[in-house]
Parts: structure tokens; C-alpha cells; sequence
């Protein structure tokens, strides 16, 4: 594979350039007026995989957006690699905050992406890492070095909670039978210093609504009298984590694992400069839970927070209304072994008892998923080290994310393959937040990079046997 570099950097502009047209299509799944451009994006992936030498490519419908699979098979004695991705995207909001339209991909340069970083949405999450696949395989197959055989399964709902794809795997497991999952939705410490998530926290999402009185008030005539839904709702929030920043949900830590001091110093070995965290979020000190650290707070600690908060009058001006209803967006991630369905189960049975006889509670589940750890002491792992250790000189570190991908844990429980958590993606990329961006030296990198785990993967596979 010495021809990588080359090949990369012969074809660069027609790589960014391909992107910069998936990214310009507003892929976005939680918004249904967007089906027609999930449906377009779905058909622009399964052009891009033919085109990079899959013998198929498919869109397989489901009872939400579709499901893009592709496939090339040259041997069935040798091993597997199924590539997991998804082209839906985030909501763009709020729009007043992009430097550019969030779905008219510019190139501009950055204190860390000097080189130039690619600014729309869905950038790096996912589709600028999900495309980075798309190339690699174009590489190996177009220069005769796929060593084994390759599946891609890309989906249009990870963003709300990959709520099909547990039905898609059931109906195609025969299909999708593979000896690992690589996914690239993670990210990496520094560009000078490459890592691999090992640990991805869970997730439980949920919605909140608080009626007070039927409907909405003059503020003058019934304030006072009447309980106003935003205040109580406010206070029940409030209420939900104590001085120390702590869940206050019965039942809520049962399962946390608490590490141990030597785990957690071999964790703090990360490097990380916390000046220069609080200088990049311009915010003048940090928060959270007491006795832990920044580090350990974002990763192995579960959270609980409001994702949006709404209710009466937002618009210019002044309007003196008591409003009828309040709502809330909260959102817990979870570790370890908490499940996230008993989580939002106590979520819901402890927040419908905050609630004072003077307002109403309605409480929706949406969507959620288990924690995840892969062990660094398998050989999946090792050809991931393999890969990045020929690329940048160095061997990579082990790092839990505080992200979730919900469809991992799944993967485990139906597949019953490991999964390799390969991201190029940087904390600073703006994911899910306006003026997200990927840079064009990490995008490249990340192509650069996975044709060695295909390498060594197969290398390791076959002495295996």
C-alpha cells in the first residue's frame, strides 16, 4: 500500500469535491418534510459505493428512511469487514448562528485546520467519515489491494435513534454475517495524536410537557393565582441534580461502575490541556459532577441535560401571557451497565412525582441505547493500532467517548461481531452546533489511513487461523 499517499493526493480535490455535493443535500431525519432529499442521499450513496468497485449496492426501504447496503465478495474464506455509517444529519438550528448556510459547503481556513476545514452540516457527522470509507475502498479495489471482503451499511436515522435499524438487521442477518464492524463516527485527540474510542456512553431521550391552566393568561389578571408551567417546570428541573451536580433520580446510579484509582490514572495519561478546553468554549471555568475530572465527567460518568427548553411567548417584543403549557428536551447519557429502558422508566415515574396537583404531566420516551466498551485486548483492536501506528508513526490511545452510537451495542447482541471505533474527527469540529466543519487534512488522513486496517485485519485473521 505504499501508493496510498500518492493516490490520495492525485485524487484530492475530486474527493472534496464529491463531498461538498453529499453535503450540500439537507439529509435531515428528524424533520419529515426532508424524506425526498433522504431518499436523494440515500441514491447519491448508492452510486458512490458502485463506483468505488462494490459489485452491489442497494437501497433497502424500511418503515422509516432507507437502509444503503453494498457489498464486493472476492473470496468467502477470507474474512469480513461490514462498514457501518449513516447520511442523515442534524437539524441545522439555530440558523442565525452559521458563518455560511449550513447546506452550502464553503472551505475555509482555521487556527487548526490551516489546511482548510469543510463548513456545512454533516461535515464530520457522519458524512465526511462515512465517505472516507467510500474512498478507501475505491483505493483498494481500483489498485488491486482489498485484501478481504467488504460490506457497507449505511443508514438514514442514526440521528434519531436508529429506530429501524434493529428491524433492518433482523430481516438481513444473513446478509450483513461478518468477522467485524468498522465505524468512523468517533473522534481523535489531536491530529498529531491519533486514538480509538473504547468506550461510547448510552443514551435515553426524553420529552416533557406541563399544562397548567386550559389556556393561555393575562399575566396581570392570573399571575399569582394560577401556576405558570414554565416556572414549575423549571423547578423540577432544578431539582433534578443536587449541589454537587449529582442526579437526584431514585435508582439512578445502581448500576454505574466506579473505576478503580489506577484505572482512572491510566485514563488521565490522555493528554489534555484544560486552559485551553475552557479557552476554546470561552466559557471561564468548567462544571460537573464533584470528584471527578473533566476528562472523566465527558466520558465515564453518566449526565443528565436539557436539550430545549420552550413555552409562551419568544417573540419580539413584549407580551404579558401566563402560558397554558411548558416544554423540555432532556437528554441522560448513560455508562456501564445502566439499561437505558429502566433509566426511562425512573426518569418517568420520579418527574411525574415533582409535579404540584396545580399542573398536569406528560411524559415521551423517544429513543435511546446501551453503553458500549470494546477491549483493547483482541485482534480487532490490534490491527486498528496496526493501522494507525504505519500511518503516524505512533500507537494510538485508548479513549472513552462521551458520545453515544446506540446501534453498537445492538450490533454485538445480533451480529455477534466486535466493533472498531476508527474516528478523524477532532472535539472542535462543531458536531450537532452550528458552523460544524471536517478537515480537509482529516478527511484525507482518515482515507489514508483505513486501507491498513484492511491489512492487517486480514493478516491477523489468517495467522489466526
Amino acid at each position: 500500500m505504499q501508493d496510498i499517499q500518492k493516490y490520495v493526493e492525485e485524487n484530492k480535490q475530486r474527493f472534496i469535491d464529491e463531498l461538498i455535493e453529499l453535503l450540500k443535500i439537507p439529509s435531515i431525519s428528524a424533520d419529515s418534510k426532508y424524506k425526498k432529499d433522504l431518499l436523494k442521499t440515500a441514491e447519491a450513496v448508492k452510486e458512490s459505493l458502485l463506483k468505488a468497485g462494490c459489485d452491489v449496492a442497494e437501497i433497502h426501504e424500511t418503515p422509516g428512511h432507507p437502509v444503503v447496503y453494498g457489498e464486493k465478495i472476492i473470496d468467502k474464506n477470507l474474512p469480513t469487514v461490514l462498514v457501518y455509517g449513516h447520511y442523515d444529519v442534524q437539524p441545522p438550528d439555530p440558523l442565525d448562528l452559521w458563518e455560511s448556510p449550513p447546506f452550502e459547503p464553503v472551505i475555509k481556513k482555521t487556527e487548526i485546520h490551516p489546511e482548510g476545514a469543510i463548513f456545512a452540516r454533516g461535515a464530520c457527522d457522519d458524512k465526511g467519515q462515512m465517505y472516507m470509507h467510500v474512498k478507501a475502498m475505491e483505493y483498494m479495489t481500483k489498485n488491486d489491494e482489498l485484501p478481504c471482503n467488504v460490506k457497507f451499511m449505511i443508514e438514514g436515522e442514526e440521528e434519531v435513534g436508529s429506530e429501524h435499524l434493529g428491524w433492518f438487521i433482523e430481516k438481513n442477518k444473513e446478509k450483513l454475517q461478518n468477522d467485524v464492524i468498522l465505524i468512523s463516527d468517533t473522534g481523535m485527540i489531536a491530529k498529531e495524536t491519533p486514538s480509538i474510542t473504547t468506550g461510547l456512553r448510552g443514551l435515553s431521550y426524553m420529552e416533557v410537557e406541563v399544562t397548567g391552566p386550559n389556556r393561555d393568561l393575562h399575566s396581570g389578571l392570573y399571575g399569582g393565582a394560577v401556576a405558570n408551567p414554565i416556572n414549575v417546570l423549571s423547578k423540577m428541573i432544578g431539582s433534578l441534580q443536587d449541589e454537587n451536580n449529582r442526579i437526584t433520580i431514585p435508582g439512578f446510579y445502581d448500576n454505574v461502575k466506579e473505576y478503580s484509582e489506577a484505572e482512572r490514572a491510566k485514563m488521565a495519561e490522555a493528554p489534555f490541556d484544560l486552559e485551553e478546553y475552557k479557552k476554546k468554549l470561552n466559557i471561564a471555568d468548567v462544571q460537573g459532577e464533584e470528584g471527578y475530572s473533566t476528562l472523566e465527567r465527558a466520558s465515564i460518568r453518566p449526565t443528565l441535560d436539557v436539550n430545549g427548553i420552550w413555552g409562551g411567548y419568544t417573540g419580539e417584543g413584549a407580551k404579558t401571557v401566563l402560558p397554558s403549557k411548558a416544554y423540555a428536551k432532556i437528554s441522560m447519557r448513560l455508562v456501564s451497565d445502566q439499561d437505558w429502558k429502566r433509566i426511562s422508566e425512573l426518569f418517568t415515574k420520579h418527574f411525574e412525582s415533582l409535579a404540584p396537583k396545580s399542573v398536569k404531566v406528560k411524559i415521551t420516551t423517544h429513543h435511546g441505547g446501551q453503553a458500549y466498551v470494546t477491549p483493547i485486548d483482541t485482534l480487532e483492536y490490534q490491527a486498528a493500532n496496526d493501522a494507525y501506528a504505519e500511518v503516524f508513526g505512533k500507537d494510538p490511545i485508548p479513549q472513552h467517548s462521551g458520545g453515544s452510537i446506540p446501534i453498537v451495542s445492538l450490533f454485538e447482541k445480533e451480529l455477534r461481531s466486535k466493533t472498531i471505533l476508527m474516528g478523524f474527527g477532532l472535539d472542535t469540529d462543531a458536531i450537532h452546533s452550528p458552523n460544524e466543519h471536517f478537515g480537509i487534512w482529516n478527511y484525507l488522513k482518515g482515507i489514508e489511513t483505513i486501507p491498513y486496517f484492511y491489512k492487517h485485519f486480514t493478516r491477523l485473521k489468517q495467522a489466526e487461523k
